[in-house]
């Protein structure tokens, strides 16, 4: 804790698309430069944001809401051209162009600021086992657990969320 009387939050990151990846980085780094002592719990598909090696990509399908800015205007991606080959591949190349013009930090960046500020970052134990993962895949700092570490630190803190 940064103090006798610190506030606290968990974030349970469940999901390692691209654009799923912001959230959870954003509100920890947020969080923390506000004082609050923050953990990050990474399990199933958010694991993989703990990866060395980041490739995130975005995935157009099942996702209404995505609208992105063209030519003045906002174009929304029909499921139906979502399943076309090549489609993802477009999204993710025009959002990270669009992170980059708009001055948006990497996720890469975001993540070596949570590490910068002493974020507590779990990695589920069982989606390692259950996905294959190696220690050695992982970036350096988060610590394993399982549902019970997370548990332990979620009963404690005054703010849980789930992303």
């Amino acid at each position: 804790m940064n103090g006798e009387n610190a506030k606290s939050m968990s974030i349970i990151v469940t999901k390692g698309s691209l654009d799923w990846a912001y959230p959870p980085f954003i509100l920890a780094t947020t969080a923390a430069a506000m004082g609050l002592d923050v953990t990050m719990f990474f399990t199933f598909y958010g694991l993989t944001l703990l990866k060395k090696d980041l490739n995130l990509s975005i995935s157009t399908l099942g996702n209404p809401a995505m609208a992105m800015p063209m030519m003045g205007a906002h174009m929304i991606m029909p499921n139906l051209i979502s399943a076309l080959p090549g489609v993802d591949a477009m999204a993710t190349s025009m959002m990270k162009n669009l992170i980059k013009k708009k001055g948006v930090a990497s996720i890469e960046d975001l993540r070596t600021a949570a590490i910068e500020s002493d974020i507590h970052m779990i990695a589920c134990q069982m989606t390692m086992d259950l996905f294959e993962f190696k220690q050695s895949d992982l970036i350096d700092g988060p610590i394993l657990g399982g549902a019970a570490t997370y548990i332990e630190t979620a009963t404690k803190c005054d703010i849980n969320l789930f992303i």
